[in-house]
């Protein structure tokens, strides 16, 4: 057994414990310490990753490929920007407790272990310990009425899923008699593979692992948890859980159930087209900012999974780009909404956002690039994004789909243009207090990979390639 193979999770676990010890022990606060411990710990992970070799160790439950090793690096890059985002906000709401960042390093762990899963034991473990981090942190301003309230729905609807999902994994088990994927594709590849309690299995497991996406019609949790988790939660929930979950959903379709691709297509073709209609249409009216994203975010799973709906090579390398953008844009956008604070209170209307342009020009100009690049406007690298997904279902023949994507993409730029205008047209609501250095290094960071992604598109092509040539041969 290769346990080497496994070193950036085993790292990142130990390192954990590490801080947990740490913030337990000493009687003073160490909240800031061990905030940035967790960063070096997911940096140390980071180099980790790039470095790990190739294979399949713990009895066939872990795997090591470019594909792990893509998502891997999405993950830990959404998981640091979230968690600094995260240091001056809990400071000035008065939640900055060591707990904060320790359950993000082992949420991430989860995320690490999903990603590099070979067997549906190993999925569900690491999806439970994402999820059981999650919802501690979605309620952790315990004072507040509405984070409390997001952590139980979060709860008990990701019970559901997790319940959905293990019946799916049963059922897959008692027909295909393995719970590996490398065996269950092999039982598949026979004459008699795919029997319909398979079929009704395999339902199950994407219906458990939408929620994880919040992808429609299991996206119900999604508006209110993401309005009433604190705004760097909700920016870290917008990010890398979603990356995960996604490269999760792949791996499992595309892998083991890949000779199954006639039936599981028509249910990804439904989610994608009901989530892009849906998170269009439902952020329309919004007038807080975090819901508007929620149901955006719903909108851009939509598109992601188009990719996946179209189950070719051009079509899953372009969900692979389209999180790596999504990743960037959704990080920027919530550093904005992280840095609406007014008199030392957090604000989080859209009207609350008027005058940003002259109050505060710089943060006003990368809102904007957000905000158009979401609209797929090009040469920003949303524009980009989206051309990868639309192209091969377009050369599939996927056209529906596609017309769908493109006339969401349409509805959806009225409420991102809707801000640039509240921020430059509108009246000044007042200016927002200081922005901590923090803020400002993630803005740059993913505003400057938006704005630029045109003029060096080929390295991320090429990596996106190799992750999905390693999963499908």
């Amino acid at each position: 057994m290769n346990w080497t193979l496994a070193l950036p999770e085993l790292v990142l676990a130990i390192a954990g414990l590490c801080l947990l010890v740490a913030g337990v022990v000493p009687k003073r606060p160490m909240h800031f310490a061990i905030t940035l411990g967790a960063l070096g710990s997911f940096l140390l992970a980071a180099v980790l990753v790039m470095g790990q070799g190739e294979g399949v160790t713990f009895g066939g439950l872990y795997v090591a490929d470019a594909f792990a090793r893509f998502a891997k690096l999405l993950v830990l890059a959404g998981a640091g920007l979230g968690l600094i985002l995260a240091l001056d906000f809990n400071e000035k709401s008065g939640i900055a407790r060591f707990e904060f960042p320790v359950l993000l390093v082992f949420a991430t762990v989860g995320m690490m272990v999903m990603v590099s899963a070979n067997d549906l034991m190993a999925l569900y473990v690491g999806l439970e310990l994402m999820s059981l981090s999650l919802y501690v942190v979605a309620a952790f301003d315990r004072d507040n009425e509405r984070s409390s309230e997001a952590g139980l729905k979060y709860f008990v609807l990701g019970a559901l899923a997790s319940g959905l999902l293990l019946y799916g994994a049963s059922l897959v088990y008692g027909f295909a008699g393995t719970t590996n994927f490398d065996r269950i594709a092999d039982a598949l590849s026979s004459p008699a593979g795919g029997s319909l309690g398979l079929v009704v299995g395999v339902v199950f497991v994407v219906a458990g692992l939408a929620f994880k996406v919040s992808a429609v019609p299991f996206h119900m949790w999604t508006p209110d948890v993401y309005e009433g988790a604190p705004t760097p939660v909700t920016a870290f929930f917008a990010a890398a859980p979603k990356v995960a979950a996604i490269a999760l959903l792949t791996r499992v379709l595309a892998g083991p159930f890949g000779d199954l691709a006639a039936q599981w297509q028509q249910v990804i073709l439904l989610i994608s087209a009901l989530s892009m209609i849906l998170g269009a249409f439902a952020a329309i009216g919004q007038s807080n900012v975090k819901r508007l994203m929620a149901y955006s975010s719903i909108a851009n799973v939509g598109y992601a999974l188009m990719g996946l709906a179209v189950a070719t090579d051009a079509g899953l390398r372009g969900l692979l780009l389209y999180m790596a953008v999504y990743i960037a844009m959704t990080l920027g956008s919530f550093s904005v909404l992280v840095a609406m604070r007014r008199d030392g209170r957090a604000v989080e209307r859209i009207d609350d956002l008027a005058g940003l342009g002259r109050t505060d020009p710089v943060m006003a100009f990368w809102m904007a690039v957000f905000m158009f690049s979401m609209a797929g406007i090009p040469p920003l690298a949303g524009f980009f994004s989206k051309l990868y997904v639309f192209l091969p279902a377009v050369q599939a023949g996927y056209w529906a789909l596609a017309v769908i994507g493109v006339l969401t993409s349409v509805v959806g730029a009225y409420y991102y243009l809707r801000i640039v205008k509240v921020m430059y047209f509108d009246a000044p609501a007042g200016a927002f207090d200081p922005r901590p250095a923090g803020l400002s290094v993630v803005l740059t960071v993913t505003g400057l990979f938006t704005m630029l992604f045109i003029l060096f598109p080929a390295p991320l092509i090429a990596a996106a390639q190799a992750a999905i040539t390693s999963i499908l041969g």
